[in-house]
């Protein structure tokens, strides 16, 4: 009889002690859930003041402040971080000293081409059609091959060519830059962003005609000559390919 009394007490121990625990354990994980909602709520508010900080800074008149936002930019793209002021600052830097000129005696103050190089190659990482318009205007309107060289290299990266937008941009600014300074360098990249979208472009014509004209203008080193017959064979072996398979399904 007292056994059974003693196996009683210790069963209904062993039941209040797991009941005790389970409840401790779900009050622990509202506690933890609760937590994380006002780290995420936190994170996501200093995100956003974050943001406005570095449109800020891209705005501003200091070298130095638009070196600042850079290295903040470059670290929000490489972590999915493209708000609305993200993309606006990438604008802002991209077209630093071509679209909005700050002049003192008749002298652009604010040209630097570093920046806006270092900002369209980010811009080709945010991807996306916004972007795509903002490298287009770059290529055409910018007068620094190393700046026209890097929204060169986004657009292809990119791959967008709506009504061979980016390709016929490509062409203009290589054919003015090659007819001013001929530019190995950017002729490189205006190649290597023609034979990605190549597969995207529905009138070949102004690719092909200027790749042509660097296969044969001399001013390009014979590498490069070289590289724009070996695309220019590639886009004309793929032209015929379609050609054909749009003639045999007729």
């Amino acid at each position: 009889m007292k056994f059974a009394k003693v196996l009683f007490c210790v069963i209904c121990f062993a039941a209040f002690s797991s009941l005790s625990f389970a409840q401790e354990q779900r009050v622990q994980k509202q506690t933890n859930a609760t937590r994380r909602s006002e780290t995420s709520v936190e994170n996501e508010y200093l995100n956003d003041i974050d943001s406005v900080v570095v449109l800020t800074l891209a705005k501003s008149e200091e070298y130095d402040n638009k070196l600042v936002a850079l290295q903040y930019l470059e670290d929000a793209v490489g972590s999915g971080n493209i708000s609305q002021e993200i993309v606006a600052a990438l604008d802002q830097l991209a077209g630093e000293g071509i679209n909005n000129p700050s002049r003192l005696n008749g002298r652009i103050m604010n040209n630097y081409p570093d920046i806006r190089r270092r900002a369209c190659l980010l811009l080709g990482q945010v991807g996306g059609v916004h972007s795509k318009n903002t490298l287009v205007n770059i290529a055409i309107a910018d007068n620094e091959p190393m700046v026209q060289s890097a929204a060169i290299r986004a657009l292809g990266e990119m791959g967008y060519n709506e009504n061979d937008e980016a390709t016929d941009a490509i062409a203009f600014a290589n054919h003015r830059n090659r007819i001013l300074n001929p530019t190995s360098s950017m002729a490189i990249e205006t190649l290597d962003a023609f034979e990605k979208l190549a597969a995207n472009t529905e009138d070949k014509r102004a690719m092909i005609d200027e790749i042509s004209k660097i296969a044969a203008d001399y001013h390009y080193s014979s590498a490069v000559r070289k590289r724009a017959l070996e695309v220019l064979k590639g886009i004309r072996l793929d032209s015929s390919s379609s050609s054909k398979s749009t003639a045999d399904a007729k």
